[in-house]
């Protein structure tokens, strides 16, 4: 399944076994031939000395133990060769056995692999595949052999593998999680595919292995639990706004009560024109009040698609600063800011909108220090993502409510609707951001993650 390529370390131990092996045959060489050479010299020395007068004996001895000291030497070479031959033994035995286990340790690895019910693609820095698991060649309907050729190759409806592939090689970031579709014998599918560098021991980038998984049920599953939150949140959008309309317009119909008794009564004078006037100004204001709730109603259940442009954050920041002042100074609001100095990375949004989050978030702050305070705004990162936080130093959001602030038209203020944090939490879901909060007597802080991109 996966290819067997020696590593270096591997390679290294056969070259220093053959090494040592060639080294052994030429020292048993060298010793085989020194002991025929000292053998064959002792019996010329011996029959020399059988013919020698006894003149010349005592020259023959010495050369005699001059062959006597030759053969120590061979002997000691002898040793040396038995010590390098029982060295080689343990060597060979130490590679067979770390063969062995390596062998095990791939068979572990490729039945691991095989198992799996996702599907595991290797490539090179090129993007040529270099391995896949069973699971791979059935996702990707793969059969035949296609190692060494391009992701690009593998077919209609996987074009993604090889486009996040090559993001990863540039960009040098992981990515997870983007879906696809694929329709094969008239169903389709949704696999989910996710991409990662591959390097090897020395940390060195040998290429990429993307990741595939079959999400179709879990995909439907997903689906119909929107459609379920989307339910329970249309249930409880519809009790919140026939509550919320159902106040005025029973205040108006008192009202309207009331002027019809004076119309039948027929009394007229300044006192009774004063009473109509009053009545009609709170007719009017039940109105607008109606057409407000009916207006936060509108935004939050509409599905404009947003218009996603490169958003320079701390830049919005600054201008909302320069709006927000004179509202914070007339309440002695100070506003501090914690900007980078420079870019952190790219957000892709509707910066209408963001604004909108940003700007809401600012004046619920303000509101919550009427006596006085501290607003401030700091903008960082947090693994992937921008982060914005908004804070005061306010009197702090009561416990028994915090699990309810971001519920369509739930609010403890008297004038207002309800729909603000709700409006907020949709558009920062709508940009597949996450927004969280922090309260507590010393204050509240709210913090916004947007998922950006890297800066090149």
């Amino acid at each position: 399944m996966f290819p067997d390529s020696p590593s270096q370390d591997r390679s290294s131990v056969r070259w220093f076994a053959v090494g040592l092996a060639t080294l052994s045959l030429i020292a048993l060489s060298v010793t085989s031939w020194i002991l025929w050479t000292v053998k064959r010299e002792q019996e010329l020395v011996a029959d020399l000395i059988r013919h020698l007068p006894p003149s010349d004996m005592a020259a023959a001895q010495e050369l005699s133990g001059d062959l006597r000291s030759q053969l120590g030497l061979t002997i000691l070479l002898v040793v040396n060769l038995v010590a390098t031959a029982i060295a080689f033994t343990w060597l060979v035995r130490g590679y067979l056995n770390s063969e062995r286990s390596l062998r095990d340790v791939r068979v572990l690895s490729a039945d691991i692999l095989a198992s799996m019910d996702a599907g595991v693609i290797t490539t090179d820095r090129d993007g040529n595949l270099t391995s896949i698991n069973p699971s791979g060649r059935e996702l990707v309907n793969l059969a035949g052999d296609e190692m060494g050729r391009p992701l690009t190759d593998l077919g209609s409806g996987h074009e993604l593998l090889a486009k996040i592939q090559a993001e990863v090689s540039e960009h040098h970031q992981r990515i997870r999680d983007r879906d696809y579709v694929i329709v094969g014998n008239g169903q389709s599918k949704t696999l989910r595919a996710g991409c990662t560098l591959l390097r090897n021991q020395s940390g060195s980038e040998i290429g990429t292995v993307l990741h595939v998984r079959d999400v179709t049920q879990k995909s439907l599953m997903e689906d119909q639990l929107r459609r379920m939150e989307r339910y329970m949140g249309l249930g409880a959008l519809a009790a919140g706004l026939q509550h919320e309309i159902k106040n005025p317009l029973s205040a108006m119909s008192l009202h309207i009560q009331l002027l019809c008794e004076w119309q039948s009564e027929g009394a007229a004078g300044p006192e009774r024109d004063k009473d109509v006037n009053e009545t009609l100004e709170i007719l009017r204001s039940e109105m607008k009040r109606i057409n407000d709730v009916l207006d936060g109603f509108r935004n939050y259940a509409s599905t404009t698609h947003l218009g996603r442009t490169e958003v320079d954050v701390p830049a919005m920041i600054e201008k909302l600063v320069r709006l927000l002042r004179p509202q914070a100074e007339s309440q002695n609001v100070a506003i501090a800011m914690d900007l980078p100095t420079k870019s952190l990375g790219i957000v892709q949004g509707d910066s209408v909108r963001l604004e909108q989050v940003i700007l809401n978030l600012a004046l619920n702050a303000i509101a919550a220090m009427p006596n006085g305070g501290e607003l401030k705004f700091k903008v960082d990162r947090s693994d992937d993502s921008l982060r914005i936080a908004v804070s005061d130093t306010g009197h702090g959001i009561p416990q028994e409510i915090r699990s309810q602030i971001f519920d369509p038209y739930f609010t403890t203020r008297g004038g207002g609707t309800g729909m603000g944090l709700a409006l907020c939490d949709k558009i920062i879901q709508q940009h597949s951001g996450s927004i969280d909060v922090r309260t507590g007597p010393d204050g509240t802080e709210f913090t916004v993650f947007l998922p950006m991109e890297e800066v090149l």
